[in-house]
């Protein structure tokens, strides 16, 4: 399923973006989602030239939009040279075949695209298992398109009959390499488990935050470590585990894949382990991009998963980072605030559990590492009462 990731032509294909807006979907948030989705697009290798949307009570079951404005999608497509389109919304196996009929390109939605860069920059084995699970748990109701020769197998001795279409086999093989992927993983979580049990007694913690907010660059300036770190999202997959000394006080740290609206379904439950990482520490450190318009909602999404995962009753610890890239807006009077504003404002609702930074610049990180320092120190001196080091 991975390899023709490695195939990927070096000039960039030509994109549309397609998205809806619904009574459940304002048109600011289909703005916003699809600027994400443009930025998706970006880090898979894709130029995007346009984007169409419509406002719909709900999208249509056959071709997602109405059939006027998929005329003039598919006129503008035929103009423009247009290699690939994608859908912000998860498209159903019909909808898929119907559209591709109409449009005659490559189509996309949101949850493959994640997919195929997720398949790109998986890097170690289990990585790679985790994502080809995902991959065949996706394409398996959608095989209908897939194949145009549905002729019956030939038959043989034992073997008379109908037989099985050539779609009926493909399913049964995936189903089968979905269940050895399965078995395979359950060993890797197996083996995670124990490697996260003999990691001895050191207070546990873990970066989590939005994709794209800085998390590896953090990682890299406090454990001065050489993890990957780019301003494409999902740049990190691999969790990566660091000791990290503040003053006299070691702890383990933890980077960990980013957060997106709309993650699939199936990578969630294929990145378990990864996600266990978060489950069984001891503290979180929420990264936030600050100069990101909708850094709040960024927040909200986190904290959502979080909540999912039942790790939201964890001390978390709240990094605002890129102050420096941090650009005041005019809010609805018109008046233009202050960075200083902003602070005291989640300094005041956050009880002072977060710190402003900027992970690129190094600003204000004796700050940062005062505040995690505390926070570490507050719950070793709970698990070890009568350690006396650290005072």
């Amino acid at each position: 399923m991975l390899e023709r990731d490695s195939a990927r032509p070096s000039q960039a294909e030509r994109c549309i973006l397609i998205g809806a807006i619904t009574r459940e979907q304002s048109e600011a948030k289909s703005t916003e989602y699809l600027e994400e989705l443009r930025f998706l697009a970006y880090t898979a290798g894709a130029e995007t030239l346009e984007v169409f949307t419509q406002k719909l009570d709900r999208p249509d079951s056959g071709t997602f939009l109405g059939s006027g404005k998929m005329e003039e999608i598919k006129e503008y497509i035929h103009d423009n040279g247009v290699d690939l389109a994608i859908f912000d919304d998860e498209l159903s196996p019909s909808q898929l075949k119907n559209i591709e009929r109409l449009f005659e390109i490559k189509v996309m939605d949101r949850t493959n695209l994640i997919l195929d860069i997720f398949a790109a920059r998986a890097q170690t084995s289990y990585a790679r298992t985790q994502v080809e699970l995902a991959q065949y748990e996706y394409l398996l109701p959608r095989l209908t398109r897939m194949w145009t020769h549905l002729e019956r197998q030939k038959g043989g001795i034992g073997m008379r009959g109908p037989g099985e279409t050539q779609i009926e086999t493909d399913r049964r093989i995936i189903k089968q390499k979905i269940a050895l992927l399965r078995e395979k993983l359950v060993k890797i979580d197996r083996q995670m488990a124990t490697q996260r049990g003999n990691r001895g007694t050191l207070i546990r913690a873990s970066l989590v935050g939005y994709t794209n907010v800085g998390k590896s660059t953090l990682m890299n300036a406090l454990g001065k470590t050489e993890v990957l770190a780019e301003n494409k999202l999902f740049a990190t997959l691999d969790t990566t585990v660091r000791k990290i000394v503040i003053g006299n006080l070691p702890f383990l740290l933890t980077d960990t894949v980013g957060f997106i609206r709309k993650l699939p379904t199936q990578l969630v439950e294929s990145f378990k382990s990864t996600l266990d990482e978060v489950r069984e520490s001891d503290i979180l450190f929420h990264v936030v991009d600050i100069s990101h318009d909708s850094y709040e909602d960024h927040m909200a999404s986190v904290n959502q998963i979080l909540t999912e995962l039942k790790a939201h009753e964890k001390p978390i610890l709240v990094i605002f980072n890129k102050v420096d890239a941090w650009v005041a807006q005019p809010d609805e009077e018109g008046h233009i605030g202050r960075i200083e504003d902003v602070q005291n404002r989640w300094i005041k609702e956050l009880g002072g559990q977060c710190v402003f930074i900027s992970a690129t610049n190094k600003d204000n990180f004796d700050s940062l590492r005062e505040s995690i320092y505390r926070a570490v120190a507050t719950l070793h001196a709970a698990r070890f009462p009568f350690d006396t080091f650290l005072y």
